[in-house]
């Protein structure tokens, strides 16, 4: 059988019952998948808010900020290839629940931290509750969605992080400036614990009105549910050992290709959702909490806009290799600029570049790679890419956070993560189109 890494697929297609059918489902699905990342990335992506309040209370240095940032993904990397596991043994509903509730739990008790092995501890155990997630629903996705679909549908999936950053700069920026003293809590402390329990909120959610696969589905038709099963290809619960699924999929080369343009695009986004604050500070000396919130609205939402776009596009075209690599290459540029500006306005360019670029390369990476992927190994393979792919979440903080604090610039650290960019372009448009080569 001929199977493609990025090749061309087929146009969505426009038959009205189709269309009304996965129309359905989005508005039945995506609402609770959104609020559920939303709110998730939000308690992931405050600590850049928090970071000169708790560094001047708690005394910690860029070097402890940098690694207690970097750590969050140790945890996903241990805890992310099992807990997709579960998610195809006891369903998607149990899975996302549990983890939404543990993040939220997790993520409010953040405001109790005092000493930077504190620090540590929290952030780890941030990334073992949220392991599982992000994997989880493009596996999750795949159930429902058949390959042509799924660069937009992922697309409007990511949106959050993108807004997670346009909602949550204005609110921590808002809670920073105005809730410290209250109570005797400092403002990080009410950050943390005010953005904290809607992600408890959505655990409910979930359970209540959550279905794991169209089979379950009472609001679809049988022939919607047959018509839905047949176009994913949805597969039954995976019936094949831990251990025999993952030495499948080692032995199989096509997944290392892949892990190289993840790490990229997760090095690339870490760093704007961890130092985007810090930057603005540097080239805005005098500006207030809220302005930085505001100010840091605007990448993330060019940014938003920019992934829904070439996800539609991508997937109106059936084009993936070159959207991807254009966008990594886009967020290269802006990183670089990002390095050497010293300008305001300049720095607001250089993220919405950044932003746009990287957020755009998610969507058509994970259209090409779940379509690449066999059946049986598809679960263990989005998390596997997933989580050492995130080894760049525990990498590029540490990097720019020891860059900082030896040479007093973010310069060095930027740069890298430029560099690593440009390389995931490479992978992207060089490796893997070799590797579509061989399979035809």
């Amino acid at each position: 059988m001929k199977t493609t890494f990025a090749g061309d697929l087929p146009g969505v297609d426009t038959d009205s019952s189709i269309a009304a059918t996965y129309g359905k489902i989005t508005l039945r699905l995506m609402p609770i998948l959104l609020l559920c990342y939303l709110v998730a990335y939000l308690d992931r992506i405050n600590i850049g808010f928090a970071q000169t309040a708790m560094s001047q209370d708690l005394g910690f240095s860029a070097a402890v900020y940098g690694f207690g940032s970097g750590i969050l993904f140790i945890g996903y990397l241990l805890f992310e290839v099992p807990s997709n596991y579960l998610l195809e043994r006891i369903g998607a509903r149990k899975t996302l629940a549990r983890i939404t509730f543990l993040w939220g739990v997790i993520s409010m008790g953040m405001m109790f931290v005092r000493t930077p092995m504190q620090f540590y501890v929290m952030r780890f155990l941030l990334g073992v509750a949220e392991a599982g997630f992000f994997p989880g629903v493009i596996l999750y996705l795949t159930y429902w969605y058949p390959p042509e679909r799924r660069a937009k549908i992922v697309a409007v999936f990511m949106t959050p992080i993108a807004f997670s950053g346009f909602i949550g700069g204005p609110l921590s920026g808002w809670i920073m400036q105005n809730m410290g003293g209250l109570n005797g809590w400092k403002s990080w402390q009410w950050m943390f614990l005010i953005e904290g329990l809607p992600s408890i909120v959505m655990a409910l959610v979930v359970m209540l009105f959550l279905v794991d696969r169209p089979d379950a589905a009472s609001w679809l038709t049988h022939d919607e549910k047959v018509q839905v099963n047949r176009a994913a290809g949805t597969p039954s619960p995976g019936t094949h050992s831990f251990r025999a699924t993952f030495v499948a999929l080692i032995r199989d080369t096509r997944i290392y290709p892949m892990l190289l343009v993840y790490f990229a695009l997760i090095c690339g986004v870490v760093t704007t959702s961890s130092w985007i604050p810090a930057l603005l500070k540097v080239v805005f000396p005098g500006g207030t909490p809220l302005q930085f919130g505001l100010l840091t609205a605007i990448p993330y939402a060019l940014g938003g806009v920019g992934m829904i776009w070439i996800g539609r596009h991508s997937d109106r075209t059936g084009e993936r290799r070159w959207h991807c690599t254009l966008s990594l290459l886009a967020g290269a540029i802006g990183m670089a600029m990002l390095a050497w500006s010293s300008d305001l306005a300049l720095t607001i360019v250089a993220m919405s570049l950044a932003s746009i670029g990287i957020f755009a390369g998610f969507p058509t990476f994970w259209a090409a790679s779940t379509h690449a992927l066999d059946k049986e190994t598809s679960a263990s393979g989005i998390a596997l890419i997933s989580s050492v792919g995130l080894i760049g979440g525990f990498v590029s903080p540490i990097v720019i956070g020891n860059v900082r604090t030896l040479t007093g610039s973010y310069a060095g650290g930027l740069y890298a993560v430029a560099a690593v960019l440009a390389i995931g372009a490479y992978a992207i448009s060089t490796v893997l189109k070799r590797e579509h080569a061989t399979k035809d």
